[in-house]
């Protein structure tokens, strides 16, 4: 049976601020359709014809197609088919949603659950049940709390390698655990903007740089955003303290990447190594996926180069229909693996890197945004080629 999703859920995803008054109509009747095969299945529940899971032949392929990996990748990513499940449980899941953007996990959840509203995930974020903080490849991702504080200790070093790339100069000479130190100092006794941080900051370091000490503080201590921030509706300018102080738990001293790599493969394989360290930000993650081995299941893409997937992993069949979705900005779906081609032609990354991606027959084939032109916000869609007839 397909189930046409309301006008005013295309809305929801395209809207940043305001309702969006102007969309062309094949594009909602698109992007409303879901098929009634459910390709996402928690591990309580029975698996879809077309999945491909241990025990059955096809998991004896060897070589994966691009568009193989494309649909493994979508069902994954919950992008072939909505998932009944939570906003917490789909963080938990993705491993977290990128959120330099501040509302863009809300376009995103909306793309991939059946029964999402702004309020559930904005309730996450005022319970202190989701936050927003530095994590994979220093960027700014909105996780579950239990999330923050398992995976900042393991992102550590591509933070303090991004730090000592971008700020190296300008620290050169400081005791950075100080640095430290007196930032957590401040930030917990009142939340603080980066750029205030820094300021305090060089009243005790006068010839140092404001902003590389601000920054300084923010890689090496986790720092969390605090609400308005990310608040649908809402908003602000953002504030920070530690994550300690706001989630009241403090974050694990587990280091491995172990447990994050296999979580990654569950999300975003199968996948080479280079995949995992481009998303992670982590280097070195060869020796670790040699441990892993014995666990995993290998295959081989076109290419030659060895993917590594758990065994549980979801394997559509290749020519699965996949439904158009929206992806908001900089989405992981879009910038999780080293090679992208599994979702995206190399010729259109600069096209949707600031912009939100429309996916057609599960690839890039368009980009959309927002004109926040008053009386009324108008929502653009650009086509990088034809619409396919089927």
């Amino acid at each position: 049976m397909v189930e046409a999703r309301k006008a005013c859920d295309l809305t929801l995803a395209a809207a940043v601020v305001e309702p969006v008054a102007t969309i062309a109509s094949a594009v909602i009747d698109a992007a409303a359709q879901t098929t009634d095969v459910n390709l996402f299945k928690l591990p309580h529940q029975e698996s879809s014809d077309g999945l491909r899971r241990p025990g059955d032949s096809m998991t004896k392929v060897e070589i994966l197609s691009r568009r193989a990996l494309n649909r493994a990748l979508l069902a994954r990513q919950l992008l072939l088919e909505r998932a009944q499940i939570s906003a917490a449980d789909a963080l938990e899941h993705l491993v977290g949603m990128q959120a330099q953007a501040p509302l863009a996990p809300y376009v995103g959840l909306w793309t991939r659950l059946e029964s999402f509203a702004p309020d559930d995930l904005v309730k996450l974020i005022n319970d202190r049940a989701a936050v927003r903080i530095a994590l994979m490849r220093s960027t700014i991702h909105l996780v579950t709390a239990t999330d923050c504080l398992a995976l900042r200790g393991v992102v550590q070093p591509a933070l303090t390698r991004q730090l000592a790339g971008t700020f190296g100069g300008r620290l050169a000479g400081l005791d950075l655990t100080e640095v430290a130190v007196a930032g957590r100092k401040r930030v917990e006794e009142q939340a603080s903007t980066l750029h205030l941080l820094g300021r305090s900051l060089n009243e005790l370091w006068p010839d140092r740089d404001p902003d590389a000490l601000a920054n300084a503080v923010r890689n090496l201590v986790p720092l969390v955003q605090l609400p308005p921030r990310g608040i649908w509706g809402s908003g602000g300018v953002a504030r920070h303290t530690s994550a300690e102080k706001w989630i009241g738990r403090s974050v694990a001293q587990e280091l491995a990447p172990h447990s994050m790599v296999l979580r990654y493969l569950t999300a975003f394989g199968p996948a080479t190594v280079a995949d995992v360290q481009t998303w992670s930000g982590l280097s070195g993650l060869t020796a670790v996926m040699q441990q892993l081995r014995p666990q995993l299941r290998t295959f081989r893409d076109e290419h030659g180069r060895t993917l590594f997937d758990v065994t549980e992993g979801l394997l559509p069949d290749a020519e699965t229909q996949a439904p158009p979705r929206f992806l908001p900005e900089y989405d992981n779906a879009l910038v999780g693996h080293s090679d992208r081609t599994r979702i995206i032609d190399p010729a259109h990354r600069t096209r949707v890197f600031m912009k939100g991606a429309l996916l057609v027959d599960g690839f890039v084939l368009g980009a959309w945004e927002i004109a926040r032109k008053q009386p009324t916000p108008t929502l653009t869609i650009e086509l990088f080629s034809r619409l396919p007839r089927h």
